[in-house]
């Protein structure tokens, strides 16, 4: 039974974890009234939750560029299905190497893990390096390969989650059993390690999901069927002319709902993180706890 005190407590923080929630949802549901404003009333009046009128008319728009967004959309979902499948793979197997104690050069393998969370080579010479040696340049790797397949610090909460919440009693059982390194890896290491996996998932999906910097810096003119939807959204907002160039016949560019538009797609980008996140919630909590703990 829990006493007075912790009763008061316990409804102090349910007041303000309802009213944090609560804040942090205000700028969803903003942006997807934003979708719904008329422009003009959105020119003139700026964005508010009591729009003076309503409208469909970016979203109508976006039906109409259907052909240009919809590739858009599947390039974003190939891009993130790919890379966060690949990622976990290579991020799941160097991190079960380093979680093994008795692996030689382990302390200088993790120093360089962790020196490449501090430092990194920077802009220019990543470019060059991916451009003139990988030659991802306007090829869909450029939109998976660069900064985003393998991150230091998802290796990190992987072995550790590896090293301490999975005991080593049960590799050395295998052992003893003939079991292979690839035995304990598959058959141990990964059923157990289903909640830091899903967290490692989570967060690399929504890394490619939102990306757009990829696409800036190794797409060009020859590479614009390669767009995500991202980088839709970033030409939108630094020039209207992109759509404007694509659009159907018919279509004025002083009739393109610019300001709405850019909500609209928006709201459709982030759809499917909404969605999925919540099937995601006990896993990414409980995999961060247990990932982030050094014994």
């Amino acid at each position: 039974m829990k006493t007075k005190s912790q009763k008061r407590w316990s409804l102090v923080a349910n007041i303000v974890l309802s009213v944090s929630s609560f804040l942090a949802l205000m700028p969803f549901l903003l942006l997807i009234i934003a979708s719904f404003t008329d422009e003009e009333v959105a020119m003139t009046d700026g964005y508010t939750y009591f729009p003076a009128k309503w409208s469909l008319a970016a979203y109508d728009y976006i039906v109409g560029q259907a052909a240009m967004i919809g590739r858009a959309y599947g390039m974003t979902i190939i891009t993130t299905l790919i890379g966060t499948s690949a990622g976990i793979v290579i991020t799941a197997l160097f991190a079960y190497m380093l979680a093994q104690r008795k692996l030689p050069g382990r302390k200088l393998l993790n120093f360089y893990v962790v020196f490449t969370m501090l430092f990194n080579g920077g802009l220019v010479p990543t470019y060059i390096m991916y451009v003139g040696t990988f030659h991802v340049k306007n090829t869909i790797w450029g939109l998976i390969i660069p900064n985003m397949l393998i991150n230091g610090f998802m290796i990190m909460l992987v072995r550790n989650y590896f090293e301490n919440s999975i005991p080593e009693e049960l590799y050395e059982a295998a052992r003893i059993d003939g079991a292979s390194e690839y035995y304990n890896f598959f058959h141990i290491a990964l059923p157990l390690s289903v909640p830091i996996l899903a967290t490692v998932g989570l967060m690399t999906g929504i890394a490619y999901w939102n990306d757009w910097q990829n696409g800036l810096y190794y797409l060009d003119d020859k590479g614009k069927h390669l767009y995500t939807i991202q980088n839709i959204l970033n030409n939108i907002n630094t020039n209207i002319a992109f759509l404007a160039s694509n659009a159907t016949a018919g279509v004025n560019l002083a009739d393109l709902p610019t300001t709405t538009v850019r909500m609209a797609i928006a709201v459709v980008g982030i759809l499917p993180i909404l969605i999925i996140y919540p099937f995601f919630q006990k896993y990414f909590a409980k995999g961060l706890t247990m990932g982030a703990v050094k014994g």
